[in-house]
């Protein structure tokens, strides 16, 4: 077996140990300054590890095939790391003043990673359900890691008791298609005629309303407004960039592997579903004040963004999916680090407590407005470029009318994010001062540079995606 294909997921488990061990072994006023450090440099030589792993064609399976490694996997692994390195750049003074226990908290984000890089790479419904539940557990645990906070742990019981319920009916849909088809191999499940019947439609239907779950697609899309809202910044950045990120490797692999021969069924119902996420999701966001809660709601238009890319069920749908997850991550690093800095000094990050930041702390209003219009589409950001990836990959295969619904509701969303837009400059400021640490600063300058650079020159990641994609869809 070949150590270094899987040397990524080792090396995540090792660091998220050593952060243990850290915080066990070292003095308060020590760890506090090593255990971010150690993890953000373990991160970045993780990054580029696994960058160097990329080949030309074919892929790597271990345990009898339940584990595969290949371009497609290690983008979503890459993806994930990216975004937890930011997430832990970020937010080292807010976790100084509003978390308890700081070692567990960065090594529950490790945890959390590690979980996603098992997603990205699960070739089978077992694997899958492990991978996704080591995620979810320890975001279980960071949503409810303010200790002072009731919303914080009304937030965390409410993720629970709906999580929990979510991973059940998975997990019962999985056993109905092992007792359909006789095995958890997406490959051998493909394979297999017992699919059409009843027993198997119902798996199928469980199995993806588990993954809608996660992905906070409409109806399934309940617990995200409260639990974005609850959570701590930092945390709620990770769960709508990093969760969803994995959350989408699995599903488009459980879909394109294991579902092929059913796509006639369950393109139409992915379309309907796409349509009314982009509706529903923007609708909602127009009546938030809370930016959090508002950037919930967002997410389920953007979920609906990328589902339109998956109706697509090739190539070039799969890369723009991958190209508009990428933009998408960096706009919520954006986002979320200056949320970060409101809510650590502030208190809470609604659209009250942001008026007049331009005039507070211009650098963070700027990086806002570039991730706000980014996720509306609007150029030369990145997201400009994804959504017409998107919207062309989907017109291609004859859904014009889905990429109508999805264009409209991109300009609708406008309204909302300029809103937050107009807070952040026309608005009064308080007399309460924003700093901004040199590590915040880095993570919004750097979120900002990459979400303009790739809608100015997004060549080279489409090149990247289209890698990942052909291999994965060859």
């Amino acid at each position: 077996m070949d150590v270094l294909a899987i040397g990524t997921e080792i090396g995540v488990l090792a660091l998220a140990l050593f952060t243990l061990a850290v915080d066990l072994l070292l003095p308060g006023k020590e760890q506090r300054k090593s255990i971010a450090a150690i993890a953000i440099l373990g991160l970045l030589a993780l990054l580029l590890f696994s960058g160097s792993q990329y080949h030309d064609g074919g892929s790597q399976t271990f345990y009898q095939g339940l584990y595969v490694v290949d371009n497609y996997s290690l983008f979503f692994k890459q993806l994930a790391i990216v975004g937890v390195l930011f997430t832990i750049l970020f937010s080292g003074e807010y976790v100084q003043g509003q978390v308890a226990y700081r070692g567990e908290f960065y090594s529950l984000l490790l945890f959390a990673l590690l979980g996603m890089c098992v997603l990205a790479s699960a070739n089978d419904f077992l694997t899958a359900f492990v991978g996704l539940e080591l995620m979810t557990i320890s975001f279980y645990v960071l949503v409810g890691c303010r200790l002072g906070s009731h919303f914080s742990s009304e937030a965390a019981v409410k993720y629970l008791i709906i999580g929990s319920g979510s991973s059940a009916v998975m997990l019962f849909g999985i056993s109905l298609l092992y007792g359909a088809t006789g095995s958890l191999l997406f490959a051998d499940i493909c394979q297999s005629m017992h699919l059409f019947y009843p027993i198997g439609i119902a798996g199928i239907t469980m199995v993806l309303i588990g993954f809608f779950f996660k992905l906070s697609i409409i109806p399934f899309h309940m617990w995200a407004p409260d639990v974005y809202e609850g959570a701590p910044a930092p945390v709620t950045a990770l769960l709508a960039m990093g969760s969803k990120a994995a959350a989408l490797a699995i599903t488009m692999r459980v879909l394109y592997t294991a579902f092929p021969m059913l796509g006639l069924y369950w393109l139409p119902i992915l379309a309907a579903v796409s349509a009314i996420c982009m509706v529903g999701g923007n609708t909602m966001a127009m009546a938030q004040s809370d930016v959090k809660r508002m950037l919930a709601y967002s997410s389920i238009a953007q979920a609906g963004y990328m589902m339109v890319g998956i109706v697509a069920a090739d190539v070039p749908g799969m890369k723009a999916v991958m190209f508009y997850a990428t933009l998408y991550v960096f706009a919520n690093i954006g986002a979320f680090a200056v949320l970060t800095a409101i809510e650590d000094q502030v208190g809470k990050a609604d659209r009250e407590h942001i008026a007049g930041l331009a005039q507070k702390a211009p650098i963070l209003a700027a990086v806002m407005t570039v991730s706000l219009l980014s996720m509306a589409g609007i150029p030369p950001t990145a997201g400009f470029a994804g959504k017409i990836y998107l919207f062309t990959a989907a017109v291609e295969q004859g859904y014009l009318w889905l990429s109508v619904v999805g264009f409209v509701m991109s300009m609708i969303s406008v309204y909302y994010y300029l809103l937050v837009v107009k807070a952040m400059y026309l608005g009064e400021p308080d007399d309460k001062p924003v700093a901004i640490s040199g590590a915040l600063r880095a993570s919004v300058v750097l979120a900002a540079v990459a979400t303009i650079g790739l809608g100015v020159c997004p060549e080279h990641l489409a090149q990247l995606t289209n890698l990942a994609s052909s291999t994965f869809l060859q």
